[in-house]
């Protein structure tokens, strides 16, 4: 084993599945109350607004893409009148397979597997965030930063058939895999992230990351005292390279595929993206986006909301550096908020694009896990209640698209 496995395998109660389920148990039951509130107030605004619930969270936007695909496959694509042509191939397949999957063996319908696959996902998205924070900064703090990833503004995405939860999932757990020198199922896992969402690359570039960090740091330990610590164990230097060649398959295979299909090459993909308005511009379309708010009241007061919702953003990721957390965390979040910043796309899913972004949320754990039981139990409660009503307000309006 690593050192790192070593000092989870140590902890009380961490070894085997048992003892790890009852350790999360308060994060995962803290969880679903917060997501069992959302839902509840998305049905008695819809309700009042004589929608269903239930359509908002499976049968609209990106979900019907997903069941499209789950159904008929591959090779459905919409013209737009003025010349973009949205085809399905932007779509991961992921998610449409487990959802033909769950239609197959159940009497299920492909929105209802879907809407199931993403409550499954969903918490086992909460484990894996616990997993991590827990093992960065202890259970209290795991526990919080699950609770926080729940009352996200939009967290109610969480809970609808989008792929967000699914890929939150196995990049947090491809992740605590890295943390503790489990390489072969962080290459698995982040090869899974990368036939989920495009953002996958991410999850694979933090094993890589990792990986070669601890090539480097083993190297050194032997150069310095001779011998071969518990990193160089027997085994390990294949299980790390494995594990690397693994991470980046899942992405890289769909986008090589798209390529080969559409006959455009390996960049066929990023023409697919493009009839969407998709694209990589390092922030320029945002820029303007942002600033094209102040040219008007009470327009100028979103695009002060904007500015500060960056500004936190950046703040979190810096203090999480100065935390001094694990360089994967690091990159992982680093590239998945520069994505999601940067990119071209429609703005206003970039909230949701940010989801997956958990290491964010470590700071805030951190601090909130240091206040007392009622002090933080009650900071929660309110935070869960203005999520939930704001959820339900959200999705019945413009929604994430």
């Amino acid at each position: 084993m690593t050192d790192l496995e070593t000092r989870t395998a140590g902890r009380p109660g961490a070894s085997g599945l048992p003892g790890a389920l009852r350790r999360a148990a308060p994060a995962l039951l803290g969880y679903a109350a917060v997501r069992a509130l959302g839902l509840l107030a998305l049905a008695l605004w819809s309700a009042a607004r004589d929608k269903s619930a239930y359509t908002l969270l499976t049968a609209r936007w990106d979900s019907l893409w997903y069941t499209r695909v789950a159904e008929l496959g591959y090779g459905y694509e919409v013209r737009l009148p003025n010349g973009d042509v949205h085809s399905n191939l932007a779509f991961f397949p992921l998610l449409p397979w487990l959802e033909r999957l769950g239609a197959a063996v159940t009497p299920l319908s492909y929105a209802d597997a879907g809407f199931v696959v993403s409550l499954l996902a969903s918490l086992a998205a909460a484990w894996g965030i616990f997993a991590v924070a827990e093992h960065v900064y202890g259970r209290r703090a795991g526990v919080c930063a699950v609770l926080l990833w729940a009352v996200l503004p939009v967290g109610v995405v969480q809970s609808m058939a989008y792929s967000e939860s699914l890929f939150t999932a196995l990049a947090a757990w491809s992740l605590y895999a890295v943390l503790t020198g489990r390489w072969v199922t962080a290459g698995v896992l982040a090869s899974l992230a990368g036939l989920t969402r495009p953002v996958g690359l991410a999850v694979a570039a933090a094993v890589w990351v990792a990986a070669l960090t601890a090539y480097a740091r083993s190297r050194g330990d032997a150069v310095a005292d001779g011998t071969q610590g518990p990193a160089r164990a027997p085994g390990d230097g294949a299980r790390r390279v494995l594990g690397m060649l693994l991470a980046p398959l899942g992405a890289a295979g769909y986008v090589l595929w798209v390529g080969h299909r559409t006959g455009k090459g390996p960049l066929g993909y990023l023409d697919v993206q493009a009839g969407w308005r998709n694209g990589f511009d390092g922030g320029v379309a945002f820029a303007r986006f942002v600033a094209e708010k102040f040219t008007s009241f009470p327009a100028a007061l979103a695009g002060v909301g904007l500015v500060v919702g960056v500004a936190l953003l950046v703040w979190l990721y810096v203090v999480g550096v100065r935390q001094r957390q694990p360089l994967a965390l690091l990159v992982y979040t680093g590239i998945v908020v520069a994505l999601a910043l940067c990119a071209s796309s429609y703005f206003g899913s970039k909230p949701r694009l940010l989801l997956p972004a958990f290491p964010l949320l470590l700071p805030l754990a951190l601090a909130l896990a240091r206040l007392r039981t009622s002090r933080s139990a009650l900071v929660v409660a309110g935070v869960a209640v203005a999520s939930a009503v704001y959820g339900a307000f959200w999705l019945n309006g413009s929604g994430p698209p």
